[in-house]
């Protein structure tokens, strides 16, 4: 049978979608699969696929679906509606149904060792019927589908696919099974994150009015560098930062160095209008790949620490101003070497007067790197902490540089299990199964080590790539393993820190901080206890 996802769509008043949606149910055979607005959200789009069909041993079809009553004149794309009322189409549905394709090939790359091919798109018009003098340029009559071919809507899309066929680039022998599996767990993290959206809207009406009346009174401040601890609401308030900016009618640039919280920044925006969202959201290091540099190895740390630095300021200075920014706000500043603030300020429109908000927090400078903002204010300070319980906050107090005030209420007291270092990753995942067996979901559960990474970790970053392993995270399906290092800005309500050895002991403090401070609810530390004996008396 026809897999169908979901089973039963909300096409939001859509007839055409639905005539469509049935049609492919009628039509189609056994083994393929049918998804309705599939989600993809990148460094600088937000795409929703119409309907999505994944055909084993044929192809993938993107199709855009566009209702009323379609026509071009003079090369533009109308629609006219049951009341008649004409309207002019910004882009034709088979360009929107190609920006789908693109993206989801883009998509894709990263996170198969194999993509399915072919991939094709077209665009179906229900109620409309085009004439058999059909003869635009730019939408080939072989990739548009009218009214009356609706009954033939499978074949249509079967034919496209062989057309597109290329034995030379495309292999019909590679499953789709991967393929669903990324393209749920996306669709997952997206809808996550509506919820989240919401949920981070009533928190910050709760508990973060001082601070949103900070980023109001700072609203004829340029330049502001604002410093608080673990769970202080930086991350939420860089956020609201970056709309205002846009709301402003800036070009604004958010960015930080880390790929987990860069990909929560994305999801995040992405719930946003598509007018406050920022010109470019994500990872400072995508910025210059994004404007033509070559790509690097991950193991070359050269390329990341100062080639690509280096090569984001040449690009920027040979970009036209107006391509640049006027307003850059960067979360987790701590974590940027002053190569790297150089290549930010060039980004900027006017490099001595752009706006520039940095977010920061000293105790979480756990990367060998030095360097301080060009912000020459001193730092706006926050002093309370809004996601941890209060047993967690009196926890990471004596880690802290400035001790944080706890503003939510009592949770459950931290565990602390004490093994050598070489016996923690496996007392540690005997610590995920009891938290399960306590009725703990697993999707609530992170369990972050502090030395060499956890088996579960390398295997799917190995199999599935790095995009796939964070879009899990998000998508809350699973306990996340991760590590420190890579978790800054991110949160579980219950965490499982395995202390499995230091690479440099001499950050072992602030490692001890940042993982600890995770945790919203429920805290176990495994590991050698005795690193905290160390930490204190030095």
């Amino acid at each position: 049978m026809v897999t169908l996802i979901p089973e039963q769509p909300d096409f939001n008043d859509s007839t055409a979608e639905e005539v469509v949606w049935n049609a492919l149910r009628r039509q189609l055979p056994d083994g393929v699969t049918i998804i309705h607005g599939q989600r993809l959200t990148g460094d600088d789009k937000d795409v929703e696929i119409d309907l999505l069909i994944l055909w084993p041993v044929v192809g993938i079809a993107v199709i855009e679906v566009k209702g009323g009553r379609v026509d071009v004149v003079d090369g533009k794309w109308f629609t006219s509606g049951a009341q008649g009322k004409r309207s002019h189409l910004p882009e034709p549905p088979l360009e929107q149904a190609m920006i789908g394709k693109h993206t989801l090939v883009g998509y894709l790359r990263p996170r198969l060792s194999r993509v399915p091919g072919p991939i094709s798109h077209l665009a179906v018009l229900p109620y409309t019927e085009l004439p058999r003098s059909w003869d635009q340029p730019d939408a080939p009559r072989r990739q548009l589908v009218d009214g009356t071919e609706i009954d033939s809507l499978a074949s249509k899309i079967a034919d496209q696919l062989r057309f597109d066929f290329d034995p030379e680039r495309h292999d019909l022998t590679a499953g789709h099974e991967f393929v669903l599996k990324n393209l749920r767990r996306t669709n997952q993290a997206v809808e996550n994150f509506a919820l989240k959206a919401s949920e981070i809207s009533h928190r910050a009406d709760a508990l973060s009015r001082e601070q949103a009346k900070l980023i109001r009174i700072l609203r004829h401040q340029n330049r502001a560098e604002i410093s608080g601890g673990a769970g202080s609401g930086k991350t939420y308030l860089a956020l609201l930062k970056a709309k205002a900016l846009t709301q402003e009618g800036k070009k604004v640039a958010l960015m930080c160095y880390s790929r987990g919280l860069g990909r929560f920044l994305q999801l995040h925006t992405s719930q946003w209008p598509d007018e406050d969202r920022p010109a470019f959201v994500g990872l400072f290091h995508d910025l210059p790949i994004s404007w033509g540099a070559p790509t690097g190895s991950d193991d070359d740390s050269d390329y990341w620490e100062r080639r690509l630095p280096t090569m984001l300021k040449d690009l920027a200075d040979e970009r036209p101003r107006k391509s640049l920014f006027d307003a850059i706000v960067i979360d987790e500043g701590q974590d940027f070497s002053l190569l790297w603030w150089e290549a930010v300020q060039s980004c900027l429109r006017n490099q001595l007067a752009g706006t520039l908000y940095v977010f920061t927090d000293e105790r979480q400078r756990i990367f060998d790197r030095q360097g301080e903002s060009p912000i020459t204010m001193s730092p706006i300070q926050l002093d309370e902490n809004l996601r941890n319980s209060a047993q967690i906050v009196a926890g990471i107090a004596d880690l802290a540089l400035e001790p944080p005030i706890a503003r939510n209420g009592p949770g459950e007291e931290i565990e602390w299990m004490d093994v050598d270092a070489d016996s923690a990753v496996a007392a540690a995942d005997g610590v995920v199964e009891a938290l399960m067996d306590d009725g703990w979901v697993a999707g609530q559960i992170a369990l972050l080590t502090t030395g060499s990474r956890h088996p579960v970790q390398k295997e799917i970053v190995e199999t599935e790539g790095i995009a796939a392993y964070w879009d899990q995270f998000f998508a809350t399906e699973d306990v996340f393993y991760g590590h420190v290092l890579g978790f800054k800005g991110l949160e579980r309500p219950a965490v499982v820190l395995c202390l499995n050895g230091f690479r440099d002991r001499q950050r072992a403090i602030d490692m001890l901080y940042v993982g600890m401070s995770r945790a919203t609810t429920k805290l176990i530390v495994v590991g050698d206890l005795s690193i905290f004996d160390e930490v204190y008396d030095n």
